[in-house]
């Protein structure tokens, strides 16, 4: 039986695997938009190899969900990191836990509309909240390992 502390270790880990997970999901939704568009347009798979003019010529909302995929192996690489960082290094409480499930959701968030309505206000405003999950938690671990 894990103790309070390996449950809040592993429970530091999880939304990493959850990220993971939808940045696979969203490499999936990318592909099944992708390939049926470069086929229609009539697109060589070679010509993919230079995405900008890839790009141009599928549509935007191909293009969105290419555009989100790549957002998603960005800022999360200090998420990734962060959680690792919180798993190992003892920082791991109910707080911390709790700000990366909100960063995994908002970050969910974040692809539904850009794969959809790609409404860049409201995704600005998401990707902010998000990033301030990650600015608290950063925050909080150096006021824990140099203040406390």
């Amino acid at each position: 039986m894990p103790t309070t502390m390996e449950s809040l270790n592993s429970a530091a880990l999880l939304p990493v695997l959850a990220l993971i997970t939808w940045t696979l999901i969203i490499w999936v939704w990318m592909y099944a938009t992708r390939i049926p568009a470069m086929s229609k347009a009539g697109i060589d798979p070679q010509d993919g190899q230079r995405t900008g003019k890839l790009a141009n010529a599928l549509p935007d909302s191909v293009a969105f969900k290419a555009d989100n995929y790549n957002h998603l192996l960005e800022q999360p690489v200090i998420f990734y990191a962060l959680a690792f960082f919180l798993s190992l290094g003892g920082g791991h409480d109910s707080v911390n836990v709790g700000l990366l499930w909100g960063y995994v959701v908002l970050r969910v968030v974040h692809s539904l509309i850009q794969c959809t309505v790609n409404h860049v206000v409201s995704r600005f405003l998401v990707f902010t909240l998000s990033t301030i999950c990650l600015i608290v938690i950063v925050v909080r671990e150096i006021l824990r390992i140099f203040l406390g």
